[in-house]
């Protein structure tokens, strides 16, 4: 048994290609063995070996909707060292082939990993083995190593966290934000620095490595989509960089081989543990002067024909775009629909004062964007609800010379932190939205009569 601990989680030991399909395969069986007899018992659903191999998360959360809320977070534990075993056979046996110790990457990449351990299951060794075992294979480089146990130890606390705060507890929270890319830092930079010193470039190099491969996993995994990683970025990186420098003080004045590595274990129990805030809300103005008079802009405000397709970058990159908006009734009590290309919007109304105030609740949304992806279809949780609209209003007021002063106000709540961060974009969101529809108005009244 301690032979084989030191095979599957070590870089002391060689692999050859035999060793690598035995263990490779074989553990991946046991996984899945593991996984099937975890979710019969507590789903009642046997996961398929196609299901399994099956990289996106959603097809996972599918067939975990009935189980209890725990059991998505363990088996995402449960597959931690599986992860570590699989990398660092990968990594052992590209050295013995004669290539390059960082194509161990690619066992991230979903689909491409499969091909590229079949691959490995058959390139010869590039070194003979003409002296004992343990001198025949060439080693990995310690600087390489330490780099990669970093980069591991980093994703491997993002995912745990992330199962933790968005899946379990559905909170984009402080230590979310906060917490994850200061521990990736930390950690990628303590184990980094831990047997050997290394320079505060080379430190923070790793850490922002680290960050850069999880947002990455966290796309390939279809937990998050691209353009809200990529949006994430500034806030981890700016994060991750202290902790690289707190990492490497603590490994270099640490007395006893391992003790800061307790504190990489902050980031998940604060995101356990902190409560979910009351979101501020927060609302949009905009105004804009149409050459017609109030009863005129009136009809076109509270129902419109189709818009033209949107040629702003914001929505050609996925945010819903307004299409078109239809009411069934009139008055108070009556309900209108506004269409956006991701869905529509249902706003019974609160408040209808012919051609001066039609205000409405918003009850029901669409999607506020469709994500960019490799996969044809991803829902990150935080396109559900952590960014809604909540009230919308019209005011017109006459203007000399028959004009109207056409106002479109817009309620709504950001559940994310940092709130002063996220505002931001949804507040621009929210403002371009009104710029199309007040544009499509001003324009269908200044063509239309006065009636």
């Amino acid at each position: 048994m301690r032979r084989l601990l030191r095979l599957w989680f070590s870089f002391a030991e060689p692999v050859d290609r035999k060793t690598y399909a035995v263990h490779g395969f074989g553990l991946m069986a046991f996984k899945y063995a593991l996984d099937v007899a975890l979710i019969w018992r507590f789903v009642g659903v046997f996961w398929r070996p196609i299901d399994y191999l099956n990289p996106l998360w959603s097809a996972r959360e599918q067939l975990l909707r009935d189980a209890p809320t725990w059991l998505a977070p363990v088996l995402v534990v449960v597959t931690l060292p599986f992860l570590w075993v699989g990398v660092s056979l990968t990594l052992r046996r590209a050295v013995n082939a004669g290539i390059s110790a960082w194509t161990c990457l690619l066992f991230f990449l979903p689909g491409v990993n499969y091909a590229w351990m079949l691959a490995l299951c058959v390139v010869p060794p590039r070194w003979k083995q003409t002296r004992p075992v343990e001198d025949a294979s060439p080693q990995v480089d310690e600087r390489l190593t330490s780099a990669l146990l970093g980069v591991a130890a980093a994703l491997g606390i993002t995912l745990v966290t992330v199962g933790i705060g968005i899946y379990l507890k559905r909170s984009y929270s402080t230590g979310l934000f906060l917490g994850i890319p200061f521990t990736i830092g930390y950690i990628s930079s303590y184990i980094y620095n831990r047997r050997f010193p290394r320079s505060v470039g080379e430190s923070i190099l790793v850490a922002l490595a680290s960050t850069a491969v999880a947002g990455g996993a966290l796309v390939l995994f279809a937990l998050e989509g691209i353009a809200c990683t990529v949006m994430a970025f500034p806030i981890a990186f700016a994060l991750a960089w202290p902790g690289a420098l707190v990492g490497r003080v603590v490994a270099r004045h640490s007395v006893e081989p391992g003790a800061g590595v307790g504190v990489a274990l902050l980031a998940p129990l604060l995101v356990a543990a902190e409560p979910r805030p009351v979101p501020p809300a927060h609302e949009v103005v905009t105004v804009v002067e149409i050459a017609a008079p109030p009863e005129v802009v009136w009809r076109h405000v509270v129902t419109f024909p189709d818009l033209a397709p949107p040629t702003e970058l914001m929505f050609r990159m996925g945010v819903a775009a307004p299409t078109r908006a239809r009411i069934v009734g009139t008055g108070v009590g009556a309900t209108r629909y506004c269409d956006f290309t991701t869905g529509s919007f249902v706003e019974p109304i609160t408040a209808w004062e012919e051609n001066r105030l039609l205000a409405f609740d918003i009850t029901v949304q669409a999607p506020p964007m469709t994500e960019w992806s490799p996969y044809r279809e991803v829902n990150p949780p935080h396109l559900d609800g952590y960014f809604r609209a909540t009230h919308g209003e019209f005011r017109l007021t006459p203007l000399p010379g028959g004009r109207t002063r056409l106002e479109g106000r817009t309620a709504y709540v950001v559940d994310m932190f940092p709130q002063r961060y996220w505002t931001l974009p949804a507040g621009r969101i929210v403002a371009a939205i009104h710029e199309r529809v007040l544009r499509h108005i001003a324009a269908l009244a200044e063509e239309e009569e006065p009636r």
